[in-house]
């Protein structure tokens, strides 16, 4: 069964709504973002909420630093969007179509990585289909804003498997779900 890696940019607080506080409030640290560059390689399939996914379906295809992500195959969980311009991009219905994502091998064995998408984020784990989590914590509380974790009382177990801690004050956190 492939593995499903959510990564995320989080404050302090759990915010993970629009991410330009991370360029903008924290000073830049190239070190701190050595796991997206990793991330990239590993990845089999890239999975998306619709609201990252037309964010994201307009921008990525024309940036050089997201070809590997560009080429791979791409799912979107959406109930409304009927098909994408992006390449190799499919529309699933729902979370027992990513349940079945997670156990087809034909794409290769490699993880399948979601990217902001905070609601698909926390149906996800709710849902236990989330096996590990890569956060890159920013040093702010933000006050407002989508949070990754959400109130619905589900109980997620986590062990911390890799850290890092940079001169910016972001930390790196690689937290496998214990099921």
């Amino acid at each position: 069964m492939r593995k499903l890696v959510v990564t995320e940019f989080i404050t302090l607080d759990g915010v993970i709504e629009d991410p330009s506080w991370t360029f903008s409030e924290v000073e830049h640290d190239d070190a701190v973002y050595d796991i997206k560059g990793r991330e990239q390689e590993e990845a089999s399939a890239l999975l998306l909420g619709r609201v990252s996914h037309d964010e994201f379906a307009p921008v990525w295809p024309s940036m050089e630093e997201f070809e590997t992500y560009n080429a791979m195959p791409k799912y979107v969980v959406s109930s409304s969007l009927e098909g994408s311009d992006w390449t190799n991009t499919h529309v699933l219905r729902s979370l027992d179509d990513v349940a079945a994502l997670k156990e087809r091998t034909d794409e290769g064995e490699g993880p399948i990585y979601v990217h902001a998408s905070a609601t698909l984020a926390q149906g996800l784990l709710a849902a236990g289909l989330v096996d590990r989590l890569h956060l890159l914590v920013f040093p702010l509380l933000l006050g407002s804003g989508k949070r990754l974790f959400s109130d619905t009382g589900s109980k997620v177990n986590l062990r911390l498997v890799e850290s890092a801690t940079y001169g910016n004050g972001v930390t790196l956190q690689v937290l496998d779900v214990v099921r």
